[in-house]
């Protein structure tokens, strides 16, 4: 079975511009970053759609914004509208905590030693594969 035969799982880490989004094959369960999706230039949901159909997908993890003390955050209820629209795809959408995502995907570009730019470029693709990675360790 080659690469773009087997199931994958994908992770969006949402947000209100940029969507950063990791894939997994569900064989090796090891998370790398795929790329964000910039909410002004295209539609998040067509994008998703495509990667859904294009990388055989069988499964979506949305991050859940939760404060540090574990609480919902304020932007929880602006995710039911997003994962809604998932689901209608026909795919399984599960929510998984996304709690330091952007803060450890940051610390590691840092210590990689990328420049700014190259950080602001990736910080939110890297996020969701801290994202799912977490989830499929979860898992295990």
């Amino acid at each position: 079975m080659t690469d773009k035969e087997r199931p994958t799982i994908l992770a969006i880490d949402p947000g209100g511009r940029r969507y950063g989004v990791a894939i997994a094959d569900l064989e090796t369960r090891f998370a790398r970053p795929l790329e964000v999706i910039d909410a002004t230039l295209q539609d998040p949901i067509a994008r998703i759609a495509d990667l859904i159909r294009d990388c055989k997908v069988v499964r979506v993890v949305v991050g859940r914004p939760v404060a540090l003390s574990g609480s919902n955050g304020p932007a929880v209820a602006g995710n039911r509208e997003f994962i809604e629209k998932l689901g209608d795809l026909g795919i399984e959408v599960v929510e998984h905590d996304e709690r330091l995502t952007t803060v450890i995907a940051e610390q590691g570009l840092r210590a990689g030693g990328s420049k700014r730019a190259t950080r602001e470029r990736l910080r939110d693709a890297v996020a969701a594969q801290v994202l799912l990675q977490h989830f499929l360790d979860s898992q295990r």
